[in-house]
């Protein structure tokens, strides 16, 4: 009897670890496969997005092209979401990145409904996984190394089909795919199985190949394999809403856009259900005898072009409906600066982390150059309405530079803990020393400031040629942070650096050939105060020359 309650457990239990252990193996070859492929590309393909054009087709395309080649929407939407978040990209400007990132996921279905079911998938399955694990041991010290994970991961996503076209039989599951049909019930209920489901993978893509296999298999039918792979597309805006808790208005409303865009192509695709069945089929080679993999695939990316279409010239609108419904922040102060590090969810990239910390950086440069600008206007002006407009000003400024020094030292120690290449390491380590450059930078330009407040305050006299000399001396200075503002967050040649040389010892010649007048000047009987006042301008502006200098090293050395 024990026998016999065994034998029956093991038909039933059987099945289903095969089906757990298959899924394993192609949820765990697309993760393989997509994060060698952004290991290998990913930061070009994420620096291409984060620098994205307010044109349209140019943003869809973009989005199209990087979600094909990492295979994974949800990783462009939530690095839409990032990046909208940082100010790296506007609203307008995600809307279509997402469309585009809509249709590039369609291809996963392609891959696997063409080469899944058309040859012996175990016969190359096993030599494309040894052959990328050999690429990852021989060229473990290149950049081949990222992509024969790719090639490992490719394998595995065809050895977790092989398993599940194994088990997707009536045979083996048959008894768990009870709601055949062509009823209203049988839809719905798809529908809402293809949310569930995809939302708890995390992957629309693993859902589709998923559909398709028990599609192929007979296990469900045509309009049910079409309502759970409409159900899947809601269900896979669970990573750009988890992404965008806790962030700006503005990255939420991002997700939102994307939420619609599913949800809205959903909701008119059952309302015509049979109509639009009938347009992918038509669409479809052989028709109404076609295969049904490529038909699955086919309505995929039916459904997105279709919704794209639609929705693409009607940015505008979109956007101001997500504004209406998502308020704007809640603000905490214009002169308070925030930059939270948070995981990113599933789809965790470093690069991501450093492109937000390289804009944070970008904006501090253009304060510290800003206050620079306030001791040539100074220095220049030398009248109590120069206090009135810059001094309160010159301390908002200095106060939003130290915070901002806080939070980017902050973010990149939290970035630090992240796995990190040893360029990456390099590259983190020169960004916190920049951003010290530039914080000991707005301190010298927040001090000379004062001074020249001070010799106003305290009308010190100074001959109309002592302040002239000072002209070309702040100027040759404000070219060389001009030139760091230039060049922030991208790598010097040799020969930049050598530009940086020559800047350098420029001021220096400058500020001892100043600070000799300025001592002949004493000598002859000059007002010691205004003369040591004087010399403490021209010693701190010289200062603010060292911090360019060692931000070019940092540039030329780290980046």
């Amino acid at each position: 009897m024990s026998f016999i309650v065994y034998d029956v457990a093991m038909k039933f239990l059987n099945p289903v670890l095969e089906l757990v252990g298959s899924l394993g193996f192609l949820l765990y070859g697309m993760k393989l496969m997509s994060d060698g492929v952004q290991k290998s590309a990913g930061e070009k393909l994420q620096r291409a997005l984060s620098v994205i054009t307010g044109n349209r087709f140019v943003a869809l395309l973009t989005g199209l092209i990087v979600t094909m080649i990492i295979q994974s929407s949800g990783a462009t939407t939530v690095m839409v979401v990032t990046f909208v978040n940082a100010g790296l990209m506007t609203l307008t400007q995600s809307v279509g990145v997402i469309f585009g990132a809509n249709i590039g996921t369609t291809i996963t279905a392609w891959i696997v409904s063409i080469f899944g079911f058309n040859f012996k998938i175990s016969a190359f399955a096993i030599p494309v996984f040894g052959i990328g694990y050999f690429c990852t041991i021989l060229f473990k010290k290149t950049g081949y190394k990222n992509l024969g994970e790719a090639v490992m991961g490719f394998g595995m996503l065809f050895l977790g089909l092989s398993g599940l076209s194994d088990v997707f039989t009536p045979e083996q599951l048959g008894w768990l795919f009870q709601i055949q049909g062509n009823g209203v019930f049988a839809i719905i209920l798809g529908f809402f199985i293809g949310i569930i489901i995809t939302a708890l993978l995390h992957s629309s893509s693993a859902f589709s190949a998923i559909v398709i296999t028990m599609a192929y298999n007979g296990l469900i039918t045509w309009e049910l394999a079409a309502s759970m792979t409409l159900g899947s597309n809601v269900g896979s805006t669970i990573d750009a809403v988890l992404a965008a808790a806790g962030k700006s208005a503005d990255a939420k409303r991002s997700a939102l856009i994307h939420v619609i865009f599913n949800v809205f192509g959903t909701v008119l695709a059952l309302i015509f259900f049979k109509p639009f069945l009938n347009l992918v089929v038509a669409l479809t080679p052989g028709h109404q005898n076609s295969n049904i993999a490529i038909r699955i695939s086919m309505l995929h990316t039916v459904f997105k072009v279709l919704s794209t279409v639609v929705l693409l010239p009607m940015q505008g609108p979109l956007v101001k409906l997500s504004q209406k419904m998502i308020k704007d922040d809640k603000k905490d102060g214009a002169n308070s600066f925030k930059l939270v590090f948070t995981e990113l969810v599933s789809k965790d990239s470093i690069t991501t982390h450093v492109i937000q910390a390289e804009k944070a950086i970008a904006d501090m440069t253009d304060i510290v150059s800003d206050m620079f600008d306030t001791i040539q206007i100074g220095v220049t002006r030398r009248d109590l309405e120069f206090i009135e407009q810059y001094k309160e000003a010159s301390v908002i400024a200095e106060d939003y530079v130290d915070q901002m020094h806080e939070q980017i030292t902050h973010f990149l120690i939290k970035c630090e803990s992240m796995q990190l290449t040893e360029k990456q390491v390099n590259h983190i380590s020169s960004m916190i020393q920049i951003v010290d450059e530039l914080e000991d930078m707005s301190d010298s330009c927040y001090a000379t400031i004062m001074l020249v407040v001070k010799s106003i305050e305290r009308k010190m006299k100074y001959q109309n040629e002592d302040m002239e000399r000072l002209l070309p001396y702040l100027e040759l200075v404000r070219q060389f942070l001009q030139f760091i503002r230039r060049n922030i967050n991208t790598q010097l040649s040799a020969e930049k650096l050598d530009l940086a040389r020559e800047l350098e010892d420029g001021i220096d010649a400058f500020r001892k050939d100043l600070k000799r007048v300025a001592r002949k000047r004493l000598e002859g009987g000059a007002d010691v105060k205004a003369e040591l006042l004087y010399i403490d301008v021209v010693r701190r502006i010289e200062n603010i020359g060292d911090n360019c200098f060692r931000i070019s090293e940092s540039l030329t050395n780290g980046f």
